[in-house]
């Protein structure tokens, strides 16, 4: 097997290949960084690499592979994003205000990565705290678009998605509160799934905020990966007092039951001020595709409101009350496009901030009703494609369509089920003429991953996209 094509297998590949003595964890490892070392100055994906861990890491794997006890990811490379706390490696989330924070403890999720063997390839670029969808940073810079290197990853699991659709990897973790898993999924060609709230335990936090949106979860090339990502980084554990309990399903075993004659939702609206044309035209035929399996596909829209201004709300009075004991060291050293972020919270009052709670209970009332009669609703995952990015700074594109919108319109199909806490992934289903990947969002019912999975399993195979690479 040549050394790029082993830059392209999945995880469930690589550890068949090492269950047969075909490839080993160090060499995979070895050939891994030579990837990224040929392509990361590119696109600016990995901003922390940990070569001599991984190394470890790997020769621990092929021990264990020898011994017979490999653990589920024994050896399978994986990179981090940098929002995620790691021990002792430098999570920076990249600010100027945590450049050297090196943790003194892990993540739940990474403490169940390393218990299952991983081998950590390093950190991924954020934009500054992940506040905006756009990857750009004072200490690293922007991460770039392997499709176009003028383009944005978007965010804020950029260097993620970027790594992953490159080739660095091919698992990566990421985090979601409001779209931050799906959108640079959609906008660099790769699958990415936001499990319920609360499925992967979220702890602990370099900086307090969005405890009730956000949510930890898989990048992927492969549905089959990141369910046997969820499989290992799912579950309880009471230093998060949000996590869920066991769910007792295994989620790669439940990607070869049949889906089923599912009732299907897709809309185009979901209160978004204007959509991409070729962009609605690829998702309302990946929509169909899901007939060919026996589903109904009915356009239907739930009706919801515009909640943009109430995710501002949240975005800027988090951000505030998180940075009030270091305020005026925040305003000097924070991305230039957030210190007006600090002024503009201090016009919201309590009393907004709960109105957005209130608005969230309105929200869910209707959609409660919608999944009723749905047992999927699919949308496009971004209102466009990856958009050229600004030096200086941008929330998202002027003008969409021909037509000018707000900072978070673009964004608009994703974060509604960070404020009900539903699943719901971003499939690749197709390019734009220009070459752009697009993503369809495909958005379950509570607590229902199988049925996202197992929809995003059967998409996969009658529309394969894993290997479709980008020339870099």
């Amino acid at each position: 097997m040549g050394t790029d094509e082993v830059c392209w297998l999945s995880a469930i590949e690589l550890l068949d290949s090492y269950r047969k003595k075909e490839l080993s964890p160090v060499e995979v490892a070895k050939t891994v960084f030579e990837r990224l070392d040929e392509v990361n100055p590119k696109i600016n994906a990995v901003i922390t690499l940990t070569y001599d861990l991984a190394m470890e890491q790997a020769k621990k794997a092929e021990e264990d592979w020898r011994s017979g006890t490999p653990g589920t990811l024994c050896g399978v490379p994986v990179t981090i994003k940098d929002l995620i706390v790691t021990k002792g490696i430098r999570t920076t989330c990249g600010s100027k205000l945590f450049e050297d924070y090196v943790p003194d403890e892990d993540a739940v999720l990474v403490e169940r990565l390393r218990n299952a063997g991983a081998v950590f390839l390093g950190k991924t670029n954020v934009p500054e705290f992940g506040l905006v969808a756009v990857t750009d940073n004072l200490l690293f810079g922007p991460s770039r678009n392997p499709w176009d290197l003028i383009k944005t990853t978007g965010g804020s699991s950029g260097g993620a998605a970027a790594a992953v659709a490159s080739g660095i990897g091919p698992v990566a973790v990421g985090n979601d509160g409001g779209g931050s898993i799906r959108i640079p999924s959609s906008l660099c060609g790769v699958f990415g799934l936001k499990p319920h709230f609360g499925r992967i335990p979220s702890y602990p936090h370099v900086v307090h905020g969005w405890e009730t949106m956000n949510h930890e979860g898989p990048i992927t090339r492969t549905v089959s990966d990141a369910a046997l990502m969820l499989d290992v980084m799912a579950g309880r554990d009471d230093r998060d007092r949000l996590s869920l309990p066991e769910s007792g399903v295994n989620y790669l075993d439940s990607l070869e039951k049949p889906l089923g004659k599912l009732k299907i939702a897709f809309t185009t609206d979901l209160a978004v001020q204007a959509v991409d044309r070729e962009v609605a035209q690829i998702t309302a035929d990946a929509a169909r595709v899901f007939e060919e399996f026996g589903c109904e596909v009915v356009e239907d829209d739930p009706g919801i409101f515009d909640m943009s201004q109430d995710l501002t709300v949240m975005v800027l009075v988090d951000t505030l009350a998180a940075h009030e004991h270091h305020i005026e060291k925040a305003k000097e050293l924070m991305y230039p496009l957030y210190r007006p972020f600090l002024d503009i919270a201090l016009i919201y009052t309590g009393v907004d901030r709960i109105r957005v709670e209130f608005r969230r209970k309105d929200l869910w009332k209707i959609l409660r009703r919608f999944f009723e009669k749905y047992d999927l609703l699919l949308t496009p995952s971004t209102a466009c494609p990856a958009f050229d990015f600004k030096e200086g700074g941008m929330l998202g594109p002027d003008t969409i369509d021909g037509k000018e919108v707000n900072p978070a319109s673009w964004v608009g199909f994703t974060f509604p089920f960070n404020f009900t806490g539903q699943p719901a992934a971003s499939v690749p289903c197709g390019f734009t003429e220009s070459g752009l990947p697009v993503g369809l969002q495909i958005v379950g019912r509570r607590f229902d991953e199988v049925t996202v999975l197992q929809a995003a399993f059967a998409f996969e195979k009658a529309r394969p996209w894993a290997h479709v690479r980008p020339e870099l």
